[in-house]
């Protein structure tokens, strides 16, 4: 990768990391607001899901020192809806994970072919990122419901 290259890359794992910060914020919020008779599980799901993302914005992290970049303090978009229906909480959930993996596609889109470990970290992470999608969107289903939820 030339300096140029790498300094985009650097900025592109920057909002990665920022966007899963973001992801920490959110999952512990929203796991202190669920109430009624599936809590438990949901809490549960809600603090893995928390914990995900850390283990998300350290791997970004450790890449950006790899890289010689100064790891951003800074944390994305929260936006507080005041909405706490686990509907609306998936929701809510469901675009920032697609906000999250477009900063994904982003590295790819920089770094293929110019870093066999950046390229193959990108493709691992969409991997991830897009089965959580798909995770998030079948709980957004009704029972017996095949297709896909459109917001």
């Amino acid at each position: 990768m030339n300096d140029e290259e790498k300094k985009l890359a650097i900025q592109a794992l920057n909002r990665i990391m920022e966007a899963e910060l973001a992801g920490v914020v959110k999952y512990t919020h929203y796991s202190l607001m669920v109430f009624g008779y599936n809590r438990i599980p949901i809490v549960s799901w809600l603090k893995d899901n928390a914990t995900e993302s850390l283990n998300h914005a350290h791997r970004a992290g450790e890449m950006l020192t790899l890289l010689g970049g100064h790891p951003s303090l800074k944390i994305g978009s929260l936006l507080e809806t005041e909405k706490h229906d686990i509907g609306d909480i998936l929701r809510e959930s469901l675009a920032h994970e697609q906000s999250a993996i477009g900063y994904y596609y982003d590295l790819l889109k920089i770094t293929e072919g110019k870093s066999i470990l950046l390229e193959e970290y990108a493709r691992e992470m969409i991997v991830q990122e897009e089965l959580h999608l798909d995770e998030v969107n079948k709980m957004l289903r009704r029972p017996g419901e095949i297709a896909q939820f459109q917001p």
